[in-house]
Parts: C-alpha cells; sequence; structure tokens
C-alpha cells in the first residue's frame, strides 16, 4: 500500500480528551469532564478494513478517561477479539463513575469485550485530583472478572529517583498490594503540556528530551486516531482510512474534502 507504513502492525485510538483527573503531570494539557469522542462504527470500520490489509498485532484505547464513553471502548475491543488481534490494551485513570453497579458493570463488559492487558493509571499525580476509593473498588472488580490488571504509574525524572512525588506514588502502589495487582514499568514523564508547565524544575534545560511516543514518519507503526478522526494527515470520517494510507507522505499536510 505505502513504503512508510509497510510495517503497521499496531492501531491506538485516543478515545476522548475528556478527563476526570486534573493531573499536573499531563502531556496534553487540561481537560474538560466531557467532550467529543471517537465515533464507534467509525472506529470498527477503520479496524476491519485495515486488518484486511496488514496483520494487526495489537490494539489500544486510551484517552483522556476512554471509561467516560464505554459502549465505544466495548466495540472497538470486541472487533479486536473477534478479528484475532493478539493484544487488547486500556488505560485508565479507574474513575469513571461514583455508582459502584456503574463499576462493576464496567469491568465486566471490558472482560467480556476480550481486554487482556488492562493498565491502571496510579500515582501522585492521579491521586492528587483522583479520590483512591473507588479506583481500588474497580480494581478490586478487574480482578474478580478475570480481567488481567497492571498498575502503571507516571515517574517523575525516573522510577529511582527519591523526589516528593515518586515518594508519593510508592505509597500509593503499596494500597494495592492486598489485590496481588503487578506493577508495570509505567512511564517516566515527558516535559509536555501541563508537565512542562508545572513541574519544570525537575526538567534539565540543557538536555535534549525525546518524546518515547513519537513515530518515524517514514517507518509508521502505530496508527493513532484522534476524537475527531483525524490520522496521519487525513480524517477518517471524511476519508477511506486505506486512501489515507494510500496517500500519505512525510511532512506533507493534506487536507480532506
Amino acid at each position: 500500500m505505502n513504503d512508510c507504513i509497510k510495517n503497521l502492525n499496531r492501531i491506538e485510538f485516543l478515545v476522548t480528551l475528556a478527563c476526570t483527573g486534573r493531573c499536573k503531570h499531563c502531556q496534553e494539557g487540561d481537560h474538560i469532564s466531557r467532550g467529543e469522542h471517537i465515533d464507534a462504527e467509525i472506529a470498527v470500520r477503520a479496524i476491519r478494513t485495515i486488518c484486511e490489509v496488514y496483520s494487526i498485532d495489537s490494539l489500544m484505547t486510551f484517552g483522556g478517561e476512554p471509561l467516560l464513553y464505554p459502549d465505544t471502548v466495548y466495540e472497538i475491543h470486541k472487533t479486536a477479539t473477534e478479528l484475532g488481534i493478539r493484544k487488547r490494551q486500556v488505560i485508565t485513570n479507574g474513575c469513571f463513575s461514583k455508582k459502584r453497579v456503574k463499576i462493576e458493570e464496567a469491568a465486566l463488559s471490558l472482560a467480556d469485550s476480550g481486554v487482556n492487558d488492562l493498565l491502571l493509571s496510579v500515582d501522585a499525580f492521579h491521586q492528587e485530583t483522583i479520590p483512591l476509593e473507588p479506583v481500588i473498588y474497580f480494581a478490586e472488580c478487574a480482578v474478580r472478572s478475570g480481567l488481567p490488571i497492571r498498575l502503571s504509574p507516571a515517574w517523575l525524572v525516573s522510577p529511582e529517583d527519591n523526589n516528593p512525588y515518586n515518594i508519593r506514588t510508592r505509597e500509593i502502589l503499596r494500597e494495592f498490594e492486598p489485590l496481588g495487582i503487578p506493577t508495570g514499568a509505567g512511564n517516566v514523564i515527558f516535559p509536555s503540556g501541563n508537565a512542562l508547565k508545572y513541574l519544570q524544575e525537575y526538567f534539565d534545560e540543557k538536555t535534549e528530551y525525546t518524546s518515547p511516543y513519537d513515530e518515524d514518519p517514514e517507518n509508521i507503526r502505530s496508527l493513532s486516531f484522534l476524537p475527531n478522526g483525524d490520522v496521519l494527515n487525513g480524517n477518517v470520517y471524511k476519508t477511506d482510512i486505506l486512501e489515507i494510507i494510500r496517500t500519505y507522505a512525510p511532512n506533507v499536510i493534506r487536507k480532506d474534502t
């Protein structure tokens, strides 16, 4: 289809930028509690079309807080499961409803839709604005539902650094020990968005930081869909995804009509 995308093996959906947190480390900047989200039907159609041409190994939904729009997340992962995509991931802060029955239903539905890698974002930054109790209850429900779950903290400077944020993160992680949930590698905070605004003192001005999420524009391995349908240099609401892939060129801005 396109030499720049011949190694494509992953699909990502930034389901929404809306979020229940107001984290000072967030690389996307400030959020609102509700907002635009990817259309489930369009997302499902794109997954099916891509899988007709490419061998996709993994798919992820994240945000913002993706479970503010749970039905969209379920439909995306049901499709990924049906098509045999091996790794099906969700990143969530675990705080999307105050109602216990809704939390229980979400855990069951995620399991039923085929999610097999649930990454729960818990750390000093999330817990400044997100209460821990509903997050722990969601984790309990996930464990009972058989969802493979990992804690995914954000570390400042490095996981080993003993700054006040990392010390608090370690305290929070200990709250989950009775559930036997493993802690994944998480991520080290990159200086952009709110992180650059509120945590500047922790970044070295002389260091040139490279985002771990940047793609090589001449060797795209992951397609990332934004809530408004933007992907590569096109928009899946306006143009078929295979046409966007076929006509993609690095450093070329294309306007869909």
